[in-house]
């Protein structure tokens, strides 16, 4: 099946130069360069994975990630050439899959948009239509993997994907201390940039899912070496 991405930048060299690497790995590539039209041209065309830049004119990439995010949820790339860490954590919070600095190689951008389809692809494959649904309880959460749903204590609570991933990984593994590196690898490809937001992942996490988040019940802290999910007796 051919895949589609929608490239929101207005820089138009820089989509003709991204859209023709795309399109020579077998993509079809649509674009946009503001963010009203992105908008627009995401509910027309219903692309599988987005490329957007955070700086836009119209309105920011932020406030597209946010209106395409009510519409669905689909992998998204976000790019900036700013270097303050606070946008990248702004776009991170949202829901962005993976977040790439510019100047940057097309290269990399196209192995980047191939490395979150699958595991994008990799996740969906997990259950089968008509398969039994599967999912975890620990404690007073229960994770639906079909649903992509979170219930704490029988309320329906929102994540971001990342969030999701991250929880899914610490909830697969009770007991088990997970590395950085290995929940890392469940939230994006590039180390370097989501070494700094783990940390902020885990915390917006624990808001959400622990009754008192300075005093996590599930979440914990492995001191120099990462997390673990307790079930509460």
């Amino acid at each position: 099946m051919r895949r589609t991405i929608l490239l929101v930048e207005d820089d138009s060299a820089i989509v003709e130069v991204l859209a023709q690497y795309l399109k020579d790995e077998g993509f079809s590539v649509t674009s946009a360069s503001d963010g009203p039209s992105a908008v627009a041209v995401f509910i027309q065309t219903q692309p599988d994975l987005v490329v957007l830049d955070i700086n836009l004119p119209g309105f920011p990439g932020t406030e597209v990630l946010r209106r395409i995010r009510a519409e669905r949820d689909v992998p998204v790339i976000m790019l900036t050439a700013r270097v303050n860490e606070s946008d990248r954590v702004v776009g991170l919070e949202l829901g962005a899959d993976d977040y790439i600095g510019k100047p940057f190689s097309p290269r990399e951008v196209v192995a980047r948009v191939k490395s979150v389809l699958h595991r994008t692809e990799r996740e969906e494959r997990k259950e089968r239509p008509g398969e039994r649904r599967h999912g975890h309880h620990v404690g007073g959460i229960a994770i639906d993997d079909r649903a992509h749903e979170i219930r704490v204590d029988d309320e329906l609570v929102n994540l971001t994907p990342t969030q999701f991933r991250i929880l899914d990984a610490l909830a697969s593994n009770v007991g088990q201390t997970l590395t950085r590196t290995q929940l890392l690898e469940c939230v994006s490809t590039d180390a370097d940039i989501e070494d700094r937001t783990l940390d902020r992942h885990i915390a917006n996490l624990r808001a959400r899912v622990e009754r008192d988040p300075a005093h996590p019940h599930y979440i914990l802290t492995v001191f120099g070496v990462g997390y673990k999910m307790r079930a509460p007796s």
